[in-house]
């Protein structure tokens, strides 16, 4: 039992690690993906407004006939497949991928590359995202080690306790 705590509390601590950086770093709605052992879920969440605009999940009505096993492959890219066209019709191209502390493989790439064929911009598989630096304050320089022995002799203090030649 105590396997099973740890792996769920490393699948947490990933989650909110994955889930922070992509709220951070992203201005775009995030597609947030949840996996269970018989089901899978994605939403697309507006999270400065704070609203879910798109959702779709195995067990839809509409989707629970056509899927029939919800805890497959093919499934997964089903429901890619309907995240994408619900959030193309509703106006959205470009999302986050938050793959919400799960591994990138599996369901859960298939998933991904489903919405990518469909036509949502969800980034290239593997992209760095590139943080803003121009809400951050200016770093300072990190002085030279010549600059900080100049300001030691001026300060009165010896150089270094080397002896010269």
């Amino acid at each position: 039992m105590k396997k099973y705590q740890q792996i769920n509390r490393q699948r947490r601590n990933r989650a909110f690690r994955v889930s922070n950086a992509v709220k951070r770093f992203s201005n775009r709605p995030r597609l947030c993906v949840f996996r269970s052992n018989t089901n899978i879920y994605a939403q697309i969440i507006d999270d400065e407004a704070g609203k879910t605009l798109v959702s779709a999940g195995t067990r839809d009505k509409i989707l629970r006939t056509e899927i029939g096993n919800g805890s497959n492959c093919t499934a997964a890219e089903k429901i890619g497949e309907t995240i994408a066209k619900k959030a193309l019709d509703a106006g959205i191209t470009k999302v986050a991928f938050d793959r919400h502390g799960f591994k990138y493989h599996g369901r859960i790439k298939a998933l991904a590359d489903a919405a990518r064929k469909t036509g949502l911009d969800i980034g290239a598989a593997g992209e760095e995202k590139v943080k803003d630096d121009s809400k951050s304050a200016p770093k300072k320089q990190k002085a030279s080690k010549n600059d900080k022995i100049t300001a030691k002799v001026s300060a009165g203090k010896a150089a270094s306790n080397k002896k010269t030649k």
